[in-house]
């Protein structure tokens, strides 16, 4: 089984605010009538004996507020759950990384974005959402990370994806054909921001150039591994469009449940 679990955290977005309102709008548009609940895999994500929406979690802020994320995953876990979750800003994958690390050992990530995330320190903020994947690397919490969609890397961030044996797979070397390949349990992670703002404009940080909502898919379903978990993070309701990006959310959503349980 899988619990849907939403993380409505944007205390740690260095730029706005906003993604700690998505959770319920992406659930919102995962059920609506105006679609139903196949993945195009086939798998019913309304099997409620199969998936379960955990709700919104109640968090305070600061280290309170990682420490909550991660007893919770790791409670599901522990019940021998898989957990997707929804941001909320990318800090919430440090601490889900943390008690995923705990259950899988040897655990990979797949992390989709425009950005890498890897900044060693992000305005004094060790849980900034710019930082979360060096707070997992430099903890040794996973075996291997492979990032797909960057755009935007500079010098600092290109030192971090050296020191930490980063696989980069940045736009400009993009191909659709992508076939990735994974020994061990993977984990999924995709920032909206990863799309194109054409296909995803309820973000925070607009980066032209991205990927598109197919592409999104592609990946997801031609990865060769067994997934595990995942987030759905950085959608900003506050800057959407007709609640575009709300259903896009919900589609990655539906997507990521049938590759892990189909």
């Amino acid at each position: 089984m899988i619990s849907i679990i939403g993380i409505p955290l944007d205390e740690n977005s260095s730029f706005l605010r906003g993604s700690a309102k998505a959770p319920p709008l992406i659930l919102d548009a995962f059920r609506s009538d105006a679609s139903n609940m196949y993945a195009e895999n086939g798998f019913n994500c309304g099997d409620s004996g199969k998936v379960k929406n955990f709700g919104n979690l109640q968090l305070t802020a600061g280290k309170a507020a990682m420490d909550s994320i991660q007893k919770v995953v790791s409670k599901e876990l522990n019940l021998n759950q898989k957990v997707v979750s929804l941001g909320g800003d990318h800090s919430i994958t440090f601490p889900i990384i943390q008690a995923y690390s705990q259950s899988y050992p040897d655990l990979n990530i797949l992390h989709i974005d425009a950005h890498p995330d890897l900044y060693d320190n992000f305005e004094n903020n060790p849980y900034s959402h710019a930082s979360p994947f060096a707070r997992i690397m430099e903890k040794d919490l996973v075996n291997r990370l492979v990032q797909v969609g960057i755009r935007t890397l500079n010098d600092h961030q290109k030192e971090q994806v050296k020191r930490f044996g980063v696989e980069v797979i940045e736009m400009n070397n993009f191909d659709s054909s992508l076939l990735l390949q994974f020994d061990g349990p993977v984990y999924i992670s995709i920032d909206i921001d990863a799309l194109d703002p054409a296909f995803a404009p309820g973000i925070s940080h607009l980066e032209p150039g991205g990927l598109s909502t197919r592409d999104v898919i592609n990946i997801i379903y031609q990865l060769n591994g067994n997934v595990v978990g995942g987030d759905i993070v950085e959608y900003n309701p506050d800057r959407d469009i007709n609640g575009m990006t709300a259903l896009v959310g919900a589609k990655l959503l539906k997507e990521l449940l049938g590759k892990i349980l189909k």
